[in-house]
């Protein structure tokens, strides 16, 4: 009986006390949530008005998103009337427990901040690296998000990627194409490199600047090898790899030059 009585008189003296510094909490949280909404809103117009890189906006989203739901906790938690000072005291102390905790993830933030601003690769690169290759979809906070050629979702943490090497195939406007044809040793070498060269001349993908190259590159077990060179623009480089494979085996075909490939004799004896 003694504590509903304390119970009662604590009420008494403090419950009005109490239930409006919950009513007031409970109306910061509300109006700061509209609040929030329409301040995320405004700055999403502000990054497109200002053509933000599209690498960059849905880091910033985020980050501003974020910023503004910590600042509303802070200020409900005001509202209630706890202590600030004892309250950063131990969220100072949790964060050191999380942090430790959460090395992982904070390096990969880290690494996004790094990606974002060392800018090695955009939206809408193709990239190899962490282990992958694809085309940036996204750059968020954490992750990167890949896109493969046959249309799989690799999500990459920032943090394996920042620390790895990256092969941006999208960096430069242009692109050597390297191919390798052989012929036969009884073929006509002089005959097959006008050929090649012809087909580049004919080719309007192919760049003048850089000069393309058609080489004997070695003289093989079974053929003579010649690599060819020509430049593209980037779009261009994988639709002329393809024709070029095609095209030069019609060609050689039409022209009478064999394409060697590799041939096995197999002799059988009869033993009495």
């Amino acid at each position: 009986m003694e504590y509903i009585e304390q119970l009662k008189l604590f009420l008494a003296t403090q419950g009005t006390e109490i239930g409006l510094a919950i009513i007031k909490g409970v109306l910061v949280l509300v109006v700061g949530l509209q609040v929030i909404k329409f301040l995320s809103k405004s700055f999403n117009k502000f990054l497109e008005k200002r053509n933000t890189d599209a690498s960059l906006t849905p880091f910033l989203k985020s980050l501003f998103h974020n910023l503004l739901l910590v600042l509303l906790i802070l200020s409900v938690l005001a509202t209630l009337g706890i202590q600030m000072t004892s309250f950063v005291a131990i969220i100072g102390a949790a964060g050191l427990a999380v942090g430790l905790a959460l090395q992982g993830t904070l390096q990969n933030f880290a690494g996004g901040v790094i990606i974002l601003t060392i800018k090695p690769f955009k939206v809408g690169d193709y990239i190899e690296g962490g282990g992958h290759s694809g085309t940036v979809k996204e750059i968020q906070i954490f992750n990167t998000i890949l896109a493969t050629p046959d249309n799989v979702q690799i999500v990459i943490p920032n943090g394996k990627l920042s620390n790895d090497s990256i092969k941006n195939y999208s960096a430069n406007d242009n692109r050597r194409v390297d191919l390798v044809f052989g012929i036969g040793y009884g073929d006509d070498i002089k005959k097959a490199k006008d050929i090649l060269e012809n087909m580049i001349k004919n080719d309007e993908r192919i760049l003048s600047e850089p000069a393309p190259t058609v080489t004997v590159a070695s003289l093989g077990d079974s053929s003579v090898n010649f690599n060819v060179r020509p430049w593209v623009n980037r779009a261009d480089y994988w639709p002329l790899y393809w024709d070029f494979q095609e095209q030069v085996k019609l060609e050689f075909d039409k022209n009478g030059i064999s394409i060697p490939f590799p041939q096995r004799d197999v002799h059988i004896y009869n033993e009495k």
